[in-house]
């Protein structure tokens, strides 16, 4: 049981309640519903700290946005070859898959599984960078996450490669049957 406060303390009592309190308990308190710990800098409710580079607001804010993620494409082309090359099967693949002859769902799922191969390499990349930025040495836990963003690439081509095969593929055979 826990001890009572004095009935000086009432005013300033913040009450922290465990799961399986009881009101009983705190017969003879008053205590404000509005009443609430102090959140400490930790916690991951307190109002995080002012940052300088967050005052854009509006479209000041997205205009910013538009020219950090215009900037972000350009260092992905430029830096990134994988990226480059999922880019080209992308310039390939997304005119192919608007004049395909196929309902607009299974449109949209082809569309839509290319453009999963390029936002999932540029998280890869993205987590690359910060393990690079980190450290340069070889660790084991650097590699793990890499190896982790590799395999969802994979995984994301995977999904690629599965969506086309199962909706275009029925259709290039069955153009290939009329052909011969």
């Amino acid at each position: 049981m826990k001890a009572k406060p004095s009935v000086q303390a009432k005013s300033l009592l913040y009450v922290h309640r465990e799961p399986f309190d009881h009101e009983e308990d705190d017969v003879g308190i008053e205590v404000s519903q509005h009443a609430s710990e102090p959140l400490s800098p930790d916690d991951p409710l307190a109002p995080l700290p002012f940052n300088p580079y967050k005052g854009n607001r509006g479209l000041t804010r997205a205009w910013h946005a538009m020219k950090n993620s215009l900037n972000g494409f350009r260092v992905a082309i430029r830096e990134e070859s994988a990226f480059r090359q999922e880019l080209t099967l992308a310039a390939i693949l997304v005119p192919c898959g608007i004049v395909v002859p196929v309902t607009p769902v299974e449109r949209a799922a082809l569309l839509a599984s290319v453009l999963l191969v390029l936002m999932v390499e540029l998280l890869n990349s993205s987590v690359e960078a910060a393990i690079d930025r980190i450290s340069l040495e070889r660790h084991e836990l650097s590699k793990r996450a890499k190896d982790f963003g590799s395999a969802a690439v994979m995984v994301a081509l995977l999904v690629c490669v599965l969506t086309w095969g199962l909706i275009v593929g029925p259709l290039l055979w069955r153009w290939a049957l009329m052909l011969f």
